[in-house]
């Protein structure tokens, strides 16, 4: 059915209406700002560990059972299951915990003491909650106990949240411009395109580093490697968008957004550990871009004699298959000449 005419003199339909489109976008804003509460408050309103590792020192045999009955005791405060894995030395659990294999080392000192062994840089809030659980452990079992942190976060960082802002920033602005060159820059060829989104990945990464750490001294960073992760994330995130712009059109923000931020975010491991996750999102975390993105930074700040391979294949993983769909289907993209 048609409306008046316009001031043009042009009939309208109701398919150029204005007012679907407006009405279905406040429904999708709607649903969306309440899965996005969902999503963070599901993932990181009340952390729990499902399963935490710890490494245990070679013990004599009179300390077995002092051992045994406070890694129970531990189990039951923080209602988790504590996997034991046995170290012949010291020098053997340290080495567990900057391959980030454990969280803590639990051993009997020399004093017949209890001894707990935390890593604030393995985990901000696991070494919390074991912090918090321990002494009550050990007064339940009639032990004392001393717990240290071996390996704590930067003190211009005590929270361990700066690396997670870093991540988060560097995703959204990622596809954020990628969204302005398909409104602002529509006629870009499919290779300018590219290009551009590395472009503006490399100089937002320098950005991003400039700040927390040159400007801000919140945390050291090694520079370049964590500039080029930052502008690997970056480019993912603004090819993700592009390959759902060529797939989708003018939606390609809503798989973008599903995807990258409220899957993606709060499942990156960066605000909580994964450890303390839903088991869910503790294990799609790790085959996401942000997930990749804060462990490799994560490694590269704390652990950088230990990098793992794994989140860089995930990073290069999205990217290459973005791109491959991108220009598969270039012909589809509502933008180029």
């Amino acid at each position: 059915m048609e409306s008046q005419e316009t001031a043009r003199g042009r009939r309208v339909t109701s398919r150029d209406s204005p007012y679907l489109p407006a009405l279905v976008i406040s429904l999708v804003l709607a649903v969306a700002a309440g899965l996005f509460a969902g999503s963070y408050s599901y993932a990181m309103a009340n952390p729990t560990p499902h399963t935490l590792q710890v490494a245990v020192l070679a013990r004599p045999a009179d300390a077995g059972p002092r051992l045994d009955d406070f890694l129970r005791a531990l189990e039951w405060e923080l209602d988790t299951t504590i996997e034991a894995r046995a170290a012949d030395t010291y020098q053997q659990a340290v080495d567990e915990i900057e391959e980030q294999r454990v969280f803590a080392v639990v051993g009997l000192a020399p004093d017949g003491r209890l001894g707990l062994d935390l890593a604030g840089a393995a985990g901000a809030s696991v070494a919390e909650l074991l912090e918090r659980a321990a002494p009550r452990a050990a007064e339940a079992t009639g032990n004392e106990i001393t717990v240290r942190d071996i390996k704590p976060l930067h003190s211009g960082d005590p929270r361990g949240l700066a690396l997670f802002y870093m991540n988060l920033a560097a995703v959204i602005c990622g596809f954020l411009g990628a969204i302005q060159l398909s409104v602002n820059a529509r006629r870009l060829r499919p290779g300018e395109r590219i290009v551009v989104i590395a472009g503006y990945s490399l100089l937002g990464g320098l950005c991003i580093v400039a700040a927390v750490d040159w400007l801000l001294a919140a945390v050291p960073l090694p520079f370049p490697l964590s500039w080029l992760i930052l502008a690997a994330t970056m480019f993912t995130a603004g090819m993700v968008f592009t390959m759902f712009n060529t797939l989708f059109g003018r939606w390609a923000v809503l798989p973008t957004w599903a995807l990258l931020v409220l899957l993606g975010n709060p499942s990156s491991g960066g605000a909580v550990s994964w450890p303390l996750l839903p088991s869910a999102f503790g294990t799609i975390g790790r085959w996401l871009p942000p997930g990749a993105s804060v462990s490799a930074q994560h490694t590269a700040v704390y652990f950088h004699g230990h990098q793992h391979l794994h989140p860089y294949l995930v990073l290069a993983g999205w990217s290459a298959l973005s791109c491959v769909v991108f220009w598969t289907w270039r012909h589809r993209h509502p933008g180029g000449r």
